[in-house]
């Protein structure tokens, strides 16, 4: 697969960025995150928004790299119906996608979270050879445009606990700063 190796900007074109915004009102109020103490409708849109923003990124990045990209999906499905499968096939390959605000990663640090309750388990947790890559919508700007980290594996991340409280025991996180210094990012 066509990579790359420092960080990418990508601008989110305004079509993508409509079709994320309209993904995410139509999908917020199909699931059930209590088990992750989030029930605001606002924030679980918002939370879609920034994912499908990611999504559109890394899809473009990879497409302008000549590679075929399958997804993101903007299908909404009933909760029996919704998967855990990855979020783009780049080349054939399952990829996950992380998203983060930078606004939130000034607050909390840059960071990326994953599902480890026990009502929710990430899948993508339990297969060290998956590929992920991690992105951060930079939402302090005027334009929309996402920060692509260069994609990695599963076993090459490093979680840690969350440094929010009430998300310990919920989630498992991957902090920037802690790539960084280890050189894996």
């Amino acid at each position: 697969m066509t990579t790359f190796k420092t960080p990418q900007v990508i601008q989110i074109p305004e079509d993508a960025k409509q079709r994320a915004s309209e993904f995410a009102k139509a999908v917020a109020s199909t699931v059930n995150y209590k088990d992750s103490n989030q029930s605001t409708q606002n924030k679980i849109q918002d939370d879609h928004f920034v994912s499908k923003l990611g999504e559109e990124a890394v899809r473009i990045i990879f497409q302008s790299r000549e590679c075929q990209v399958e997804g993101p999906d903007y299908g909404v499905y009933e909760a029996r119906r919704k998967s855990w499968a990855a979020d783009l096939k780049v080349n054939g390959l399952d990829v996950a996608v992380k998203t983060q605000r930078r606004s939130a990663g000034n607050r909390y640090d840059v960071s990326w979270t994953f599902q480890d309750s026990p009502e929710r388990r990430d899948p993508i947790l339990d297969m060290p050879d998956a590929w992920v890559c991690l992105v951060v919508f930079e939402d302090l700007q005027d334009v929309t445009e996402c920060l692509v980290y260069p994609l990695r594996k599963i076993k090459q991340l490093i979680f840690e606990a969350p440094r929010l409280a009430r998300l310990v025991g919920k989630k498992q996180a991957v902090y920037l700063e802690t790539l960084v210094k280890n050189k894996i990012l």
